[in-house]
């Protein structure tokens, strides 16, 4: 198999150690049967998330010893504001700490308790910043994107017929945005299609509905468009990018992703009057508006990051280096979600633990069990993190996709290490049977695969 050849030189390392097994049973016991509670000094490869995990570049360490400090008004603000426009044509821009803190101030300021926004499909913040405010998230994702099996370029779409849909039903005065998640994380980080993009821009248009795009991994959902749009193989990764944001009214970006930074996000607009309604909630949330939650130093390799991850090289990698995981997932016989997303690989739990009902929690159970097989820290995406309880019923729903996503930090790990983690899977497959469920003990009321507590069945 073609070994991912990474663009970068190594300067920097930083050391690893695997710990016994015994320490790690011990320890996914105190925790509750939950990863986001085991110490990060405590796990060997850390696939929990790319977000805010990337390795900076030798620019953006040296564009933190630039950082202006100042309060008001700082040179850094300039510089990403000028990027962003750049990059995306919205000439008003707002930093935020991270992109959950975007949502909030985005959502606080449009939404009430009569609100339902469409999606293809929210992300967990996402969601929970929308039903916090009383409001429904609406995911309206194409049937394909809800079938691990299907291989289909775009699974991420949109389907506008579900879209239309939602506006006949609920009609356009509950509709305050309608927002497209690029890639699509929950459905196996999926690209939207251009054709897809310029379409629910349209549907948006007729019925006078703000268009946004969640756009945290806009230069990977690029990047597939040229390599699966036979249109787009000619046209360069900026100038996607541009055509991309050309068709929404805005957009919001947790900058850990694409902008290869460890904290920092932004909202970007082309609406005036919006921006200065924003600008008042994040001055009181996030500070004043030129740093927004962030450091001077934090802006500027932000601005940096931004620019970087336009690199055509850079991007080619990054998606094989996905693909080389899921390849060797595939030749094992292990069920993932088709094709490989673009920044991680999503074991569907539903067949790889088919002895488990979603009651039990499959997914965390098979998180639970790569830590303890090799110390390896995934993500669930599933009924821990989805799953739903009716209000008068009682009967729990859900969701359609039982996955457990390894998530792949940008330039931080190598061959070698994606080997392991793919033998550390291969030997759990061959003896899933052993794998045990599990059930709540702790239920917080939103988020509740970062704090909750779950015991072992027997």
């Amino acid at each position: 198999m073609k070994l991912p050849l990474e663009p970068f030189r190594i300067k920097m390392v930083e050391p690893l150690k695997i710990i016994s097994r015994e320490e790690r049973e011990a320890l996914i016991k105190t925790a509750g049967y939950n990863v986001f509670k085991i110490p990060a000094e405590k796990v060997f490869i850390d696939l929990l998330t790319d977000s805010g995990t990337s390795a900076m570049s030798d620019a953006q360490w040296a564009g933190l010893m630039q950082g202006d400090e100042s309060y008001a008004g700082c040179r850094n603000y300039y510089n990403l504001q000028e990027t962003v426009e750049e990059i995306t044509g919205y000439p008003y821009v707002l930093p935020t700490h991270q992109g959950r803190a975007a949502e909030n101030i985005l959502f606080s300021t449009l939404l009430d308790k009569n609100s339902v926004v469409p999606s293809n499909i929210h992300f967990d913040t996402t969601r929970a910043n929308i039903e916090y405010l009383g409001a429904t998230a609406l995911d309206c994702v194409v049937d394909e994107g809800l079938d691990a099996e299907i291989e289909h370029p775009f699974k991420g779409n949109m389907d506008p017929l579900k879209l239309k849909a939602a506006i006949s039903t609920y009609g356009t005065e509950r509709i305050p945005l309608v927002c497209l998640t690029i890639t699509n994380n929950s459905g196996g980080g999926q690209p939207v299609s251009m054709d897809n993009i310029r379409e629910i821009k349209e549907i948006c248009h007729t019925h006078s509905i703000p268009f946004f795009l969640d756009a945290a991994r806009f230069a990977e959902n690029a990047y597939f468009i040229k390599l699966r749009n036979e249109k787009y193989k000619d046209i360069s990764v900026p100038q996607l990018v541009r055509e991309m944001f050309s068709y929404a009214d805005g957009c919001w970006v947790s900058a850990k992703k694409d902008a290869m930074v460890n904290i920092g996000g932004f909202i970007a607009l082309q609406d005036k009057m919006l921006f200065e309604k924003l600008q008042n909630l994040l001055i009181l949330r996030e500070g004043f508006p030129t740093y927004g939650g962030l450091a001077g130093r934090d802006l500027q390799v932000m601005a940096i990051g931004l620019k970087e991850v336009l690199n055509e090289d850079y991007l080619a990698y990054r998606l094989e280096q996905v693909a080389f995981l899921g390849n060797l997932l595939l030749e094992a016989g292990i069920p993932i979600v088709k094709p490989v997303g673009g920044h991680a690989v999503y074991i569907n739990a539903k067949k790889f633990c088919s002895h488990l009902p979603q009651s039990q929690f499959p997914a965390q159970a098979l998180t639970v069990a790569l830590y303890l097989e090799a110390g390896i820290r995934a993500v669930e995406i599933g009924s821990l993190m989805f799953a739903y309880r009716d209000n008068g019923s009682g009967k729990w729903h859900y969701p359609e996709l039982e996955l457990v996503r390894l998530a792949i930090p940008r330039r931080v790990y190598t061959a070698s290490h994606l080997k392991y983690v793919a033998d550390a899977i291969i030997t759990l497959y061959q003896n899933r049977n052993q794998l045990k469920g599990l059930k709540l003990v702790n239920d917080p009321p939103f988020l509740r695969h970062f704090t909750a507590v779950l015991e072992k069945l027997d």
